[in-house]
């Protein structure tokens, strides 16, 4: 008795039982096989595969064919059910050779029995019913689209699939299709959810007032609103969890959806078959949805359900989308430019840094945040911000600068000065050597003129003479270098106080920018302690600069 293997399939395009489309296709191939003596030992039933997918492609052909391959398969030959299930397109040419390679026949019902190899006529028939296979799944295809489209146009019928967030199905009576309705069916439409309504209305209301998408989403999920996916994660199964945040996308697909506009739209996009792979068309292609021009789109002839907004504000929300970064915005600030007047001047006593201006609860500050920035191993103590307010620094600053230079203590505070100026004795060990090579190198000098005097070689001499000018210069650089050189006299240091103190009388009243200025140049620096919130202040008003030999 000959061993068979069973193979057939039925997709969701077939609009068909598995379990009564199996049985049919397996009774067909029953009656084929067993007046040969032929019996049916294994089966292979695809569902819920397209047609057009390759034998490859499909999980209980690919398994088929793995079986073939195997000496102790348990069967000798293959019997189909229908071939316009089993082979579609050019596919038969591509998977019989298959069969003949590993000696396994191919009977099907149509040719009443096995497949010769070696018939040209069988080929022909099995190619016509490939054909013929694929030109159904047009005929089904083309059938179905424009059933659809005409009913999405006369009669704005919900066609399928999850409603758009802020709409829910509600009942629409029993099915118009006589055949449909005596089962129980009945049709649906779109009706506005009380809870995710309103949140569509505020999302075109916040857009059009001028907020981003991103800003959008981020004030919603702010509110603790549940995004779409997660306000129905019955139909939403498919979707990661994201907490309820919203995104970007879930934000712009709501904006470009017309259908809140109460009409039915269908056919917004396509779905196109391209091959996987170009250098191997057997492999088959796959699907891809694409969008299509709205020019293609299908709109009902009259309002299908309820609006959530009108056409007018779709249609500005549509123009504020098309305009992308350039669209006008109107919740945008300029935002005031401030000044710091202790800016660079005040530094964290915990980690050294240079504390930043920052503008908090109304009032300017200065802060740190070390810890937010860099790694703490070397300074567990440091807060995650130090902040500082500035005119609590400042007011206490104005009323010591002032003590500093007022009538009682101004000539001390010279006097300090002056002495603050006094050279170590490593600065006068370098000026004292400075004089040494500059006496030395005009020694050198005048014996050289004298040498030129006594008509020595002229050339040798302007040699001598230029490397100790060399050496001259340096040793006044030196000399003008050392704190000696730049030190202030008490009546020049006087002098400048007075000039300090005609800013320090009006310092409290200053313009902000101008308090920056006298406090850089009265040399003001603060290290600030936030453990014992202590501030310590230095002034240096005398320093100098030098720049280009002035100062």
């Amino acid at each position: 008795m000959a061993r068979f293997a069973f193979y057939g399939r039925v997709s969701t395009e077939d609009q068909q039982d598995p379990t009564s489309s199996k049985g049919w296709q397996l009774s067909r191939s029953t009656s084929l096989v067993e007046p040969h003596g032929g019996q049916i030992v294994a089966e292979y039933f695809d569902v819920g595969q397209s047609r057009s997918l390759p034998w490859k492609r499909r999980p209980e052909a690919a398994r088929l064919l793995n079986d073939l391959r195997h000496p102790n398969r348990g069967f000798e030959a293959v019997v189909i059910g229908e071939p316009a299930r089993a082979f579609y397109g050019g596919q038969f040419g591509l998977t019989f050779p298959v069969f003949t390679h590993y000696g396994v026949e191919l009977w099907v019902p149509e040719v009443g029995g096995r497949i010769d190899p070696g018939s040209d006529a069988y080929d022909l028939v099995m190619s016509l019913y490939g054909g013929m296979s694929k030109g159904e799944r047009n005929r089904i295809k083309i059938r179905v689209r424009s059933a659809m489209a005409s009913q999405a146009a006369t009669e704005g019928r919900f066609l399928g699939g999850r409603p758009p967030y802020g709409y829910q199905l509600v009942d629409d009576g029993p099915h118009p299709n006589p055949g449909k309705a005596a089962v129980g069916q009945r049709v649906h439409r779109l009706g506005v959810d009380p809870v995710a309504g309103p949140i569509v209305q505020r999302i075109f209301a916040e857009y059009l007032a001028g907020s981003g998408i991103f800003a959008i989403a981020e004030g919603l999920t702010a509110d603790g609103v549940p995004s779409p996916s997660a306000h129905d994660p019955a139909r939403n199964r498919h979707r990661s969890s994201s907490g309820g945040a919203w995104g970007k996308s879930a934000v712009r697909a709501i904006l470009a959806n017309p259908r809140y506009t109460g009409r039915q739209v269908w056919n917004r996009q396509r779905r196109d078959e391209q091959l996987i792979d170009v250098e191997d068309v057997a492999a088959g292609h796959e699907t891809k949805l694409r969008w299509n021009d709205r020019s293609d789109w299908i709109w009902s002839a009259d309002q299908a359900h309820q609006a959530l907004v009108d056409p007018n504000t779709f249609s500005r929300a549509e123009t504020l989308r098309a305009a992308g970064a350039h669209r006008p915005n109107t919740t945008k600030r300029p935002r005031a430019k401030r000044t710091y007047q202790l800016s660079g001047l005040i530094r964290c006593g915990l980690c050294g840094r240079r504390m930043q201006g920052s503008f908090n609860n109304g009032h300017e500050h200065y802060r740190c945040q070390f810890a937010a920035e860099y790694g703490l191993a070397n300074r567990p103590d440091h807060p995650k911000t130090v902040y500082l307010r500035e005119d609590r620094v400042t007011d206490a600053l104005d009323a010591w600068i002032a003590t500093v230079f007022d009538e009682d203590n101004v000539e001390a505070t010279c006097q300090a000065l002056a002495m603050a100026q006094e050279p170590d004795d490593a600065a006068v060990a370098r000026a004292e050597a400075a004089r040494r090579k500059v006496a030395d190198c005009d020694a050198r000098l005048a014996k050289y003129r004298a040498a030129l005097e006594a008509d020595a070689d002229a050339l040798v001499v302007a040699g001598w003479m230029r490397e100790v000018q060399g050496e001259r210069l340096a040793a006044e650089r030196d000399l003008a270098g050392t704190p000696e050189a730049e030190a202030l006299s008490l009546e020049e240091i006087r002098q400048l106080v007075g000039g300090i103190r005609d800013a320090v009388a009006v310092l409290g009243r200053a313009d902000p920018k101008l308090k920056a200025q006298v406090y850089s140049e009265l040399g003001i620096e603060g290290l600030y302690d936030p453990h014992r919130r202590v501030l310590k202040v230095t002034a240096q008003p005398c320093s100098t600069e030098r720049v280009g030999g002035g100062t």
